[in-house]
């Protein structure tokens, strides 16, 4: 059985702008999930956590 995802919007979203990101973390799969929150229903991306810290820090610098 595959756990539920647990869904947070990002920091970096507004509900004022189009940039409405949301992230799950799968701790079974060690994995980090990525979708737009407008279309929870459509596609995902699935990270390492090492890409999605890579992805990170070009948004933290």
């Amino acid at each position: 059985m595959t756990p539920t995802l647990e869904w947070f919007k990002s920091s970096y979203s507004s509900n004022e702008g189009p940039e409405c990101v949301e992230v799950a973390v799968s701790q079974a799969h060690a994995s980090v999930h990525v979708r737009d929150s407008k279309d929870t229903s459509g596609p995902q991306l699935a990270l390492t956590p090492k890409a999605w810290a890579a992805f990170l820090s070009g948004f933290c610098e």
